[in-house]
């Protein structure tokens, strides 16, 4: 009986890693293969690697958090922990009926809290830590963004310029003795660094979503001590691995194609900012959410874009209203030379209905709260009053 409950916690906890390496893999390489500077077969291999080195290294630390701090590891049996994935993927699977990339680690902290209420050891401490975490991480994604988007972006945006030549980046020379790639003659060097630097940060994308994800997978395994730490890793990597190769293709094409909407150099920005934070976080052992910290991190790109036709003292006295919106940030053509703060028309800026819906925004923020939501109150309700769990 064990074997087999065992077998079934190991099949439930690679399919959580398999869909996650599907949902994450878009965001961090969308668009690197958007602009052709990788083949999607090259983003998942990445995706891959870059997700393995940041679970190893740091995401370990985040497993023990989810896996033996945030409840008393005796808690976690092999049948609660199937519970625990089983609420996991439930409340991933509602948020994804309504279409709403809902954050899986919010989702798993809420499920193993729920047993963690349920059997009457949550560790409230560990709890409040990460609660007032997952409140002031936002926010200061949302500051430094701000302050990048009214100083910086606009000399950023001139900077950063990618437009893809005819022909292949490089190329092999098979003049020597063994092959090696050299830089096509059709390839700028404005190019060849604008490529470089879109996939550095999808490396960093993927690093970051290892140190945080990997414990969403394989946390409560290891928490029973039905599986030991190392090979939990390796095998939820592999399922992440898979899920690149196969699945992300979808999320890949949406996000480097199809969702055009956010400029590259709001999309690097939002990238380096989000998964810095989320990074860092994860060294402290707390599980972090990059969809919400990427959410403010674009709220505050576009504010500070938004406020750069006015003085820092037109804005304190409010003689005018900046036009808070993503729209904010496609304003500046890529190259163009920025004009000076309060120099700016603010004619040039769009109103914030042009790309920022206020219906799809408050469906957002409603469902990265409910889904978690419905994550610890049905592990609570099934682990408290079903006697199967024995707790």
């Amino acid at each position: 009986m064990v074997s087999i409950l065992l077998a079934v916690g190991i099949v439930v906890s690679l399919f959580v890693g398999y869909n996650i390496g599907g949902a994450t893999t878009g965001p961090a390489f969308g668009p690197a293969v958007g602009a052709d500077a990788i083949s999607k077969t090259t983003a998942a291999a990445l995706m891959t690697l870059f997700f393995f080195v940041g679970a190893w290294t740091i995401g370990r630390r985040v497993v023990a958090t989810l896996g033996g701090d945030l409840v008393a590891a005796s808690v976690f049996t092999l049948t609660t922990s199937i519970g625990v994935l089983f609420f996991i993927g439930f409340a991933l699977f509602i948020g994804n009926l309504f279409g709403v990339p809902a954050s899986t680690s919010m989702t798993a902290v809420g499920s193993i809290a729920g047993l963690g209420l349920a059997a009457g050891e949550l560790d409230w401490g560990v709890m409040g830590e990460i609660a007032i975490w997952w409140i002031v991480a936002p926010f200061i994604g949302f500051w430094v963004s701000l302050v990048i988007g009214r100083y910086f972006y606009a000399r950023l945006n001139r900077i950063v310029r990618m437009e893809r030549s005819e022909g292949p980046l490089v190329r092999l020379d098979r003049s020597g003795t063994l092959p090696r790639p050299v830089v096509s003659k059709t390839t700028s060097r404005r190019e060849l660094w604008g490529v470089i630097t879109v996939i550095v940060i999808g490396c960093l994308m993927a690093f970051s979503s290892g140190t945080s994800n990997i414990a969403n997978a394989i946390a409560p395994l290891v928490g029973s001590d039905a599986v030991d730490m190392n090979p939990a890793i390796v095998g939820g990597c592999l399922a992440v691995g898979v899920g690149t190769f196969t699945i992300a293709r979808r999320t890949l094409e949406t996000m480097g194609n199809d969702l055009t909407e956010l400029p590259l150099t709001a999309a690097i920005v939002v990238a380096v900012v989000s998964a810095s934070l989320v990074i860092f976080l994860s060294a402290i052992g707390i599980p972090a959410s990059f969809v919400v910290i990427a959410t403010m991190s674009i709220i505050g790109l576009g504010w500070g874009r938004a406020t750069r036709p006015l003085t820092v003292s037109e804005a304190v006295q409010g003689e005018e209203s900046p036009r808070v919106s993503v729209g904010a940030l496609t304003v500046d053509e890529e190259g163009e030379t920025p004009p000076s703060i309060g120099e700016e028309d603010p004619e040039d800026i769009p109103r914030a209905s042009d790309l920022f819906d206020p219906a799809t925004t408050a469906r957002v923020v409603l469902m990265q709260n409910v889904v978690p939501a419905i994550a610890t109150a049905g592990a609570y309700l099934t682990f408290r009053f079903v006697p199967i769990f024995g707790l």
